[in-house]
């Protein structure tokens, strides 16, 4: 008989937990990075600038944990691209920030509507298992589809408030690496951030988490690279996991069984689709 798996001692220490929602909960993040290179490369061809935006560099330098216009300014001002900001109804273009914006929304929608998302199974367990702890757990994120896709993917009911992106333009908080949004939450969650750990798999993200004085700060490094982890902690991680599953271990301190790296795609994971509408 498998033992029930329990929090690694660090987690034992705190008494909430703020997990951000793309690439720590969602498997969304490849999905966010491709439709990025589809608006990005549009504007960099229509300018004649090179290279390419690329899905795993760029995207984790300038792009990943930022609102949609945060981080269009940013890549485009570091390909030596001044765009004005545009209105706020601008459709998917290249002349304005807001048109570029667009059109990475437009291509992100249409692909949940295509072909979905999934969860990562490890966090999932990890979220029962706090449920199970009575440690309260919030999900933040700068993208406006976080709450409605965790709704579908069935775990909503595990976390007591959700800070997401329409949250975040209504009152007006900045984005990552301010640390706004994981504060708002610990509010929600009733508890100072000294007392709250932060789950973060972007650098801006896990900046925030230090910057707001949490407790305890994990990075998630999904993609194994060379300097990944040692980014990670150098932003402010105090420990680097390659999926929230590790944070479960048995009674006996062994890493919970089928808690470990979920690295590869289509192993061990539930699909998500996106509802219409």
């Amino acid at each position: 008989m498998t033992a029930a798996p329990v929090l690694v001692p660090c987690l034992r220490s705190v008494r909430a937990v703020v997990l951000d929602t793309d690439g720590v909960v969602i498997d969304s993040a490849g999905v966010h990075a491709a439709a990025w290179k589809g608006a990005f490369d549009a504007c960099l061809s229509a300018a004649g600038v090179r290279p390419p935006f690329d899905p795993v560099d760029d995207y984790r330098r300038y792009v990943d944990g930022k609102s949609r216009e945060d981080g269009a300014v940013a890549f485009l001002n570091a390909r030596g691209l001044d765009l004005p900001l545009g209105d706020p109804g601008d459709g998917p273009g290249t002349a304005t920030v807001r048109a570029v914006a667009a059109r990475k929304g437009q291509l992100f929608d249409q692909h949940l509507r295509e072909h979905g998302v999934d969860v990562w199974p490890g966090t999932v367990r990890l979220l029962h298992v706090l449920a199970a702890e009575h440690v309260p757990c919030a999900a933040v994120s700068a993208s406006r589809h976080a709450t409605e896709l965790l709704t579908v993917a069935g775990v909503l009911g595990l976390l007591r408030t959700v800070v997401d992106g329409e949250e975040a333009r209504r009152l007006k908080l900045p984005g990552k690496p301010d640390p706004a949004l994981f504060l708002e939450a610990a509010r929600r969650l009733g508890f100072p951030p000294r007392d709250t750990a932060v789950v973060e798999d972007a650098l801006p993200g896990v900046e925030a988490g230090r910057r707001g004085g949490f407790g305890l700060v994990i990075g998630v490094d999904r993609t194994a690279g060379p300097t990944s982890a040692a980014e990670l902690r150098e932003h402010g991680a105090d420990l680097v996991v390659a999926d929230p599953g590790e944070l479960l271990v048995t009674e006996d301190g062994r890493t919970s069984v089928n808690s470990g790296n979920v690295n590869s795609r289509g192993v061990n994971r539930r699909s998500v689709n996106r509802r219409s509408g």
